[in-house]
């Protein structure tokens, strides 16, 4: 064998292997840009996705908002007309009162104006007791208090010491809450 034949074989290896490595540097090259393509795809998807997050985010923060001007006025208007029950309910009352004061003065029957007052009153005291109030009964009972106001201590051979002997001024009870201590005379 000659020398430039085996010149050719030992290059042909040579450029067999240049070819390969040849190639593995275009793959190379080409593998950042995939990477590229692949990293460029991933930041759109986390875009859109941020987005959506942010409009989602920006409608419930403004469905939020309505919701609070919402309650907010309802708050408003169920104070302002908390008591529209209450006074429909006092209207016929004041109605009474009205026809009664009017028909004591053109007749001038004051008996007649006695009995009707006390009819009002009792038409009252049934509209504010299904309204939730109610008297306290007070005398007899031990001091308490959380339900009444002493206002005078006395001297009494009937009652032990502590017990309300004379109630001065009603307490009143509006469903489980105090509307009103009442004022009394405790046994000392």
């Amino acid at each position: 064998m000659s020398t430039k034949e085996q010149q050719n074989e030992a290059a042909e290896p040579v450029e067999a292997a240049e070819e390969v490595v040849a190639r593995e540097e275009a793959e190379q090259a080409a593998e950042p840009a995939k990477e590229a393509a692949s990293d460029d795809a991933r930041y759109a998807e986390l875009a859109k996705q941020l987005e959506e997050s942010q409009q989602r985010y920006l409608r419930a923060q403004a469905d939020f908002d309505n919701f609070r001007r919402r309650t907010q006025k309802e708050k408003e208007e169920l104070g302002q007309y908390a008591s529209m029950k209450l006074i429909g309910q006092l209207l016929p009352v004041v109605d009474n009162f009205e026809r009664a004061v009017a028909a004591a003065s053109a007749n001038g029957d004051f008996d007649s104006l006695a009995k009707g007052v006390d009819m009002i009153f009792r038409q009252l005291a049934q509209a504010l007791e299904q309204e939730g109030l109610k008297a306290m009964e007070v005398v007899g009972q031990p001091f308490n208090p959380e339900f009444h106001q002493a206002v005078m201590q006395v001297e009494s051979d009937e009652h032990e010491e502590g017990i309300v002997v004379e109630e001065m001024q009603k307490g009143y009870m509006l469903k489980e809450k105090v509307l009103r201590p009442a004022m009394v005379k405790v046994s000392g």
